[in-house]
């Protein structure tokens, strides 16, 4: 698959100059697991609104892909989507994560979230590629409303 698309979400943090070049670099020490776990991914940025906290907790943050999934540009389940400049820094095995339409909700979302490593979760995006189906996916539905209402490993 591998297009590239504007991605909704609704905005949680405040904007400020150079916030592109400093995400870009927190994204890429957690995708080289710099520190050798998860706690790299911007999660308690001080930039981060009352509200934006809230609707991240309960991932309402992410309601708005569901206009991504109206225009055939996301599935409702499959691997998350990336930013060109993280797939330009992908390892060979983990670009294998763009070959299938990426989704709302998958596999690391539910079995692990925010506490795996960037390999954990591309692992489990894979395992979700290579075991793909309907069943599949109603499985990781039902396992996503659990996981959302008890804001398990939301950050």
């Amino acid at each position: 698959y591998g297009k590239t698309f504007r991605f909704y979400k609704f905005r949680s943090m405040t904007v400020l100059d150079g916030e592109d070049e400093d995400r870009k670099k927190l994204m890429l020490d957690f995708m080289n697991n710099n520190n050798g776990d998860a706690d790299t991914k911007v999660i308690n940025n001080s930039r981060v609104t009352w509200i934006g906290n809230l609707i991240r907790k309960s991932s309402l943050d992410e309601l708005p892909q569901l206009f991504n999934v109206l225009r055939g540009e996301m599935s409702l389940v499959g691997p998350r989507p990336c930013l060109p400049y993280e797939y330009e820094n992908y390892d060979e095995w983990q670009k294998r994560r763009v070959s299938v339409i990426p989704g709302c909700t998958g596999v690391w979302q539910v079995w692990g979230r925010s506490s795996v490593s960037f390999n954990e979760s591309v692992a489990l995006d894979l395992y979700y590629i290579n075991n793909m189906s309907p069943w599949f996916d109603l499985q990781i539905i039902y396992q996503t409303i659990p996981a959302l209402l008890a804001a398990r490993g939301a950050k």
